[in-house]
Parts: C-alpha cells; sequence; structure tokens
C-alpha cells in the first residue's frame, strides 16, 4: 500500500486536474451555444440556395464548367479538424474516414486541404499529398476563409487539376452525438426530381447565366462555411462531453484514494498502538 504521504498528494493532484477540466467544460458549453446557433442558422439559407440553384441548372439551355461532371482521377480532399485536442475522439473519427475515403479509391490521386492542427500534424507523417493547411485558427473559422479556399478549389477544378472535390467535416446533431460527413462541392449535380416534386418558376434578374454563375461561387462557399460552423459546433459538443467525463472520473478517483487514505491512517494508527502495547509488555 502507498504512504500516507503519496496518497495525499496524489489526491491533490487530482482534485487540481478536476478543477481544470470543470473549467473546460464550463468553456465549452458557454461556446458551444454560440457555435450551436450559428450552424442552425446556417442550414436554411443553404438549403434555400441550394433549391434555388438546382432548379435553375436543371435547365437546358444553361451550362457552366463547375456543372460538368467528368471522371475521376484527381480528388481533393477538405478535411476540418480541430486545432486542440481533449476532445474526445472527434479528430481520431474525422482521420479514420478519412483514411478510409483514401484506401477506397486507390486508383485516383486524392491531395488533402487541411484546416486545423491536428489533422495536419498526422498526416504530415503519412504518404500522402498535401495541396495546403490551414492551422492555429483555434475555431476563428470565418466567410472569408472558406471563400478563399472555395476559390482556389473552383479553379483547380476549372483548370483540370482535380476532377472531384469533396469536404469531410463532423455534422453536428447533439451535444453527443458528431457524425463525421462527406459531401461533395464540386462538380455541382442537380437531384433528380421525384414525381411529387413540382419545378418552381422564378423572375431572374440579371440573366440566368450570369445568375447561374454568381450562385455557384456562392454555394460552394456556404457549403464550406457551413461545414466549418458544424465542425465548430461539434468540437465544442466532444470537449465538453469529454471534459464531463473526466470531472466525474476525477470525483470517483478522489472517492478511491480518499477511502485508501483513511485505511493507511487507520493501519498506521493500529501499528502504534501494537508498538506502545508491545513496548508496555517488554517493560514488565
Amino acid at each position: 500500500m502507498a504512504t500516507l504521504k503519496a496518497i495525499r498528494r496524489r489526491v491533490s493532484s487530482v482534485r487540481n486536474i478536476q478543477q481544470i477540466t470543470k473549467a473546460m467544460k464550463m468553456v465549452s458549453a458557454a461556446r458551444l451555444r454560440r457555435a450551436q446557433e450559428a450552424a442552425l442558422a446556417a442550414r436554411p439559407y443553404a438549403e434555400k440556395l441550394e433549391e434555388v440553384l438546382q432548379n435553375l441548372s436543371q435547365s437546358q439551355t444553361l451550362g457552366h464548367p463547375l456543372l460538368t461532371a467528368r471522371e475521376e482521377h484527381n480528388i481533393d480532399l477538405l478535411l476540418i479538424t480541430s486545432d486542440r485536442g481533449l476532445c474526445g475522439g472527434f479528430n481520431t473519427n474525422l482521420i479514420r474516414v478519412a483514411e478510409t475515403f483514401i484506401r477506397e479509391h486507390p486508383a485516383q490521386k486524392v491531395t488533402l486541404s487541411l484546416v486545423g492542427r491536428r489533422g495536419f500534424d498526422y498526416f504530415r507523417r503519412r504518404t500522402v499529398t498535401i495541396g495546403e493547411q490551414h492551422i492555429n485558427l483555434f475555431g476563428r473559422l470565418t466567410p472569408t476563409l472558406a471563400h478563399d479556399i472555395g476559390a482556389r478549389m473552383s479553379q483547380r477544378f476549372l483548370n483540370g487539376e482535380t476532377d472531384g472535390v469533396y469536404v469531410l467535416y463532423a455534422r453536428f446533431r447533439s451535444v453527443l452525438v458528431q457524425v463525421p460527413t462527406i459531401d461533395r462541392i464540386l462538380p455541382v449535380t442537380a437531384r433528380e426530381r421525384s414525381a411529387t416534386d413540382v419545378p418552381l418558376e422564378y423572375l431572374y434578374e440579371p440573366e440566368p447565366q450570369v445568375l447561374l454563375a454568381s450562385l455557384l461561387t456562392r454555394y460552394i462557399d456556404m457549403l464550406i462555411y457551413r461545414a466549418m460552423l458544424e465542425s465548430v459546433a461539434s468540437e465544442h459538443g466532444a470537449r465538453m462531453t469529454a471534459m464531463d467525463n473526466a470531472t466525474n472520473n476525477a470525483v470517483d478517483m478522489i472517492g478511491r484514494l480518499t477511502l485508501d487514505m483513511n485505511r493507511a491512517r487507520q493501519a498506521s494508527i493500529t501499528r502504534e498502538l501494537l508498538e506502545i502495547v508491545s513496548t508496555s509488555e517488554a517493560l514488565k
């Protein structure tokens, strides 16, 4: 059994860690509320923008290079992870899905674009092609960053350097559930209409072709930015859950260590009493 002094030192250390994890949980809870509101607020806009774009792109008289599907020989995968750890399996799950995606495309050259240090630190030691990286952002993922990434990927697609662009992020469902999700960004494809769907009639201003080009740019930017918002909310949810579990584990560990400390103190008292009694008997 460990000494009484060593057990007391461990109890003090675990109690300090408990205070840290509890504070991190509270910080993540506050940030999660704002990130969740931003992610949920972006969904209706993205869905409506997609509806207008789908209706416009299905016109037989309109066309755009970003709508042109071709055989995929080169693929760009945008992976969004976090810069910090201590968020459970958040980054591990995303990295595992990215590796699965690469294995499922052995005949294609997959180029990774990384947002977040955790993904960059992992893949820079692997034999994969890294196109660009954005690290040390610490959750400050802005529409400007999404626009810059979307513009570069669109230009690569137009230049024929890539045949498909995908984004991998954690879709936020709840504090306990974050789902790794892969969405295709380019080429933009129209959904097949069901028999019950009635096409909507729009009055376009300016001309439909000009509007289509503008909407495609906005749509690509929105897909990337929404993925960033979902990822930030998922990160805070995962960290909040991980820190809550760590705090509860610290409480349990303090309870066990306190019990061990009481047993050690009781054993020490018993040993001292035995020594006193033995000495008294020896002096008789």
